[in-house]
């Protein structure tokens, strides 16, 4: 299975992290390196070491539902072994949330055809042994020492405050010969021992010598203070956990956004929300929804049979699952073969394989019994009966609906949606309520739901001007109407209900001295709910006011390459491609401070005044052998191990072990064989990062010859075909400006500006372009935004300016600020040379400037002003 970039990157920051911790024997400044330029949002923080176990590096990846973490787990395990551990075959402990997962993921990890399974038989060579925990009494010391062993597990097995009477912690004679060939473990400090003062022979003990690699699924259901205590008695050698919710001190690393997921075809967005009056309605409309997707997925080239998930009430409520069961047979006429209910009693699913296509089921009604463990994508429109505020049902049932099948993009637009039925006529209610669920329970960033929550009349469409900003209806037990001025009258209804209730209807967005004069007529304890209605009513106002949903177009130049007669759009990659390369015509030599072969880390430590002894299992020595072998290592094996290490694909195996071959021959001057095998990790990651540099060098001297040296290769094509276009409706930005100043020429809406601080001089340039009169509209260009942002080709990368800016002269105008601090940065002098290449070949349509403080005795204000002018 092919990682996704956001999955590669996640992977790039915890290995970062690791080895930098393996390095430094610091988390905490591990941590900080790892984190230096990830974009965290509202995770970013300081390391917190864990209370017990301060020296264990433990972080968290954040990704939303959908995001596949279990397939990141699997390459956590191989990662983690290489870049920490230092270990062939390592030992872990998978914690995942509830039996239904252990059993779904113990399926895959034990099938050998399964894509989870298959990263680690890779990796191992097939020497990988996956255990449930109740099977803990199968497990052998072959097992662990000849073999990566997996554990899997839920949370609450080991997670009690007495271990009396749980099988993991009790003395199990099976595991005696784990025990009797490990020397003084009755002195081992850490081991629970029993009445007599003995080490008992169990399976959480054994965990603990071995030292193992913590995984944990669905991380925000751990944190306890049980648990914590349960990391103590296994004595883990990191921590690793994946969730969409991180709780507070959970060392977020990396952060992925439901945008980067609908970029890389992993989830269904947006989700297209439709309200009605009554429940039978909301039924119908699903049901509609449905028949409508059917007929599009005839013409998919993959088979896809879209399903309506039904979330129905409880047993002492209106409609319960039978009840819609029988209105779906009796009143919509749907087959009753069509319809499975999945409820605590009722598991009609159980043994069916819903991508079958003999399968009959279109319809699943549930209450909550799928919120996990399962994951179907065929699930394309979720109808809620229920009540759906604060309900945690809802953001699971959600979730489920959101996963792309096959994660591929589907050649029909209406495939690549979510679909929702909700019971409630107020849409901006209904709208509301469900982004709370995806904030909270999904791991959206509030900025994204915006773009992809959509009412049927507020999609993009032919008719722009027909679109209407839904009004916001509240009713009121008590409302001060003389409170109110006039411009908040002419913008409200106000009429009475036969309950003697205020019945308050907003048909215009409020501005915020408005929304204030409002909130003072209503009670207090109504006011939070309401003002997220008015909240989002305003944001659908801007948003529809904004130049992207009005269609003005925002085309950006882009350098093209001009090689033997064709054009090509220029990318950072393209001049190594012509100019080509030769790893052998680098040098394989390693300084010492790329490599040193002397172990540094202290693993066993002996204290003999205290009676205590505390002991990890490590390989020894003679235990270093290749995988599937017998033969002892020599440097033939050892060249063909690292080779197999560094899995360079861009570079002929043939130079590969060429170049891995001159390496050990130089570092044998150095060392001896041995300490060479015992390092042969840290090898490995020194001959990657060497061949990395090698690589960007030979970039630079390609990219400085094809660019510089012979510029008139270098073009802005005539006839614009490689114009960048800022998509009208993807603004993926994750976090969003907040500060008092209230911009007026965004392109995508006033309230998105993205990823720009409240304060500071980045956000005063910000107020700078906005003000100009010069220009028309302007957007804050995101990094690393795929197909969203506007970018230059360097010789290390790309480069994303900081603000792209439409002049009212049809010029584009591109400004990067740079602080004083780096001004002088050899990475700001390549971006200042690659700004002004493309400048001045844009055919008079770009303008660059590398802006600052002050230069050249002029102010940030005179120089957007110079250079506009």
């Amino acid at each position: 299975m092919q990682l996704k970039k956001y999955q590669k990157a996640a992977l790039k920051t915890l290995r970062t992290f690791l080895e930098k911790t393996r390095e430094t024997s610091s988390a905490k400044s591990a941590f900080e390196v790892a984190t230096k330029n990830i974009q965290l949002g509202k995770y970013q923080s300081a390391y917190f070491p864990l209370k017990n176990l301060p020296d264990v590096p433990y972080a968290c990846i954040r990704i939303p539902t959908g995001g596949g973490k279990t397939i990141l787990a699997s390459h956590t395990i191989k990662m983690a072994s290489h870049s920490y551990l230092e270990r062939d075959f390592p030992v872990a402990i998978w914690f995942v949330p509830s039996k239904a997962i252990r059993e779904q993921t113990l399926k895959a990890l034990k099938n050998p055809a399964h894509p989870y399974r298959q990263v680690l038989d890779d990796e191992f060579d097939g020497r990988v042994r996956v255990f449930d925990i109740s099977e803990f009494a199968q497990v052998r010391p072959i097992d662990f020492k000849g073999s990566a062993c997996i554990i899997i597990s839920t949370i609450q097995t080991l997670r009690i405050s007495n271990t009396e009477g749980r099988k993991v912690y009790a003395h199990n004679e099976h595991l005696e010969a784990h025990f009797a060939a490990i020397p003084n473990v009755q002195a081992i400090d850490g081991l629970e021992k029993d009445e007599s003062g003995k080490v008992k022979f169990s399976f959480a003990n054994l965990l603990y010598l071995y030292n193992p690699l913590m995984i944990v699924d669905e991380a925000h259901n751990a944190v306890t203070g049980l648990t914590r205590d349960m990391q103590e008695r296994i004595n883990p050698a990191c921590i690793i956990e994946y969730t969409a919710t991180p709780k507070p001190r959970s060392n977020v690393l990396f952060s992925v956004s439901a945008s980067a997921l609908k970029n890389e075809d992993m989830i269904k967005l947006p989700i297209k929300l439709s309200t009605h009056k009554s429940w039978q309605a909301s039924v119908s409309g699903a049901i509609s929804e449905r028949e409508i997707l059917a007929k599009e997925a005839l013409n998919d080239k993959q088979y896809i049979r879209p399903i309506v998930l039904f979330q129905a009430q409880n047993k002492d409520q209106e409609v319960t699952a039978e009840i819609l069961k029988q209105h779906l047979i009796e009143n919509e006429q749907v087959a009753e073969e069509k319809i499975a209910v999945v409820t605590g009693n009722q598991q009609e699913l159980d043994g069916i394989d819903l991508f079958d296509p003999k399968c009959p089921i279109d319809y699943v009604i549930t209450v909550k019994a799928l919120k996990e463990g399962w994951d179907c994508s065929f699930a394309y429109v979720f109808c809620s009966v229920a009540n759906i505020k604060s309900s945690t049902d809802v953001e699971q049932l959600l979730g489920r609906v959101l996963r792309m099948p096959y994660a591929t993009k589907r050649s029909s637009e209406a495939l690549n949606k979510a679909y929702a039925h909700i019971c409630e006529p107020n849409f901006i209610k209904a709208a509301t309520e469900l982004k709370d669920a995806l904030v909270e329970g999904l791991g959206f960033a509030a900025e994204e739901v915006d773009d992809n929550l959509q009412a049927p009349q507020l999609e993009l469409n032919d008719s722009l001007e027909e679109t209407e900003v839904p009004a916001v209806e509240f009713e009121l037990e008590a409302f001060d109407q003389g409170l109110l001025d006039e411009s908040v009258k002419d913008k409200v209804t106000i009429e009475k209900t036969s309950a003697g209730h205020t019945k308050v209807t907003v048909s215009e967005a409020l501005n915020d001295i408005e929304q204030e004069i409002l909130m003072q007529a209503i009670a207090k304890k109504q006011q939070k709910d309401i003002k997220k209605q008015l909240d989002y009513q305003k944001q659908v106002k801007q948003r529809l006011d904004s130049p992207a949903l009005q269609g003005k177009a925002f085309k950006v130049p882009r350098l093209s390459l001009e090689y033997q007669g064709e054009l090509d759009l220029l990318d950072h990659d393209l001049p190594l491609e012509i100019g080509g390369w030769s790893l052998l015509d680098f040098s394989a030599e390693l300084t010492i401070s790329e490599f040193n072969a002397e172990e540094t880390v202290v693993t066993t430590e002996h204290d003999v005044d205290k009676g205590v002894y505390k002991w990890q299992v490590q390989q020894e020595e003679a235990t270093y052998q290749l995988a599937g072998l017998t033969t002892e290592w020599d440097e033939k094996l050892l060249v063909l191990w690292l080779d197999k290490e560094v899995r360079d694909k861009s570079i002929s195996q043939l130079v590969r072990i060429e170049f891995i071959r001159q390496v050990v021959d130089l570092q044998r001057k150095d060392y001896s064989l041995a300490q060479l095998v015992r390092a042969k990790y840290r090898l490995a990651k020194a001959i990657r990062e060497k061949i990395k540099q090698h690589y960007l060098s030979a970039k630079e001297q390609c990219f400085q010859q094809y660019l510089f040296n012979d510029p008139e290769v270098v073009v802005s094509s005539a006839d614009n075909q490689f114009d960048f276009d800022f998509p009208v409706n993807a603004y993926p930005a994750t976090k969003v400006y907040r500060g008092a100043y209230q911009f007026q020429k965004h392109y995508y809406g006033n309230h998105r500006v993205g990823e720009l601080k409240d304060s500071g001089e980045e956000a005063e340039c910000a107020m700078l372009i906005d003000r100009l009169p010069e220009v028309e509209f302007w957007v804050r260009n995101l990094e690393n935004r795929k197909e969203s942002s506007f970018k230059i080709a360097k010789a290390t990368g790309w480069f994303y300016p900081d603000f792209v800016v439409k002049l009212t002269d049809g010029r584009i105008f591109v400004v990067e600020y740079k602080g004083a601090h780096l001004i002088n940065d050899p990475d700001t002098k390549q971006k200042e040379l690659v700004g002004k290449l493309w400048e001045e070949k844009s055919n008079g349509r770009g303008i660059f400037l590398m802006a600052e403080k002050i230069k050249n005795g002029l102010s940030l204000q005179d120089q957007l002003k110079k250079k506009v002018g």
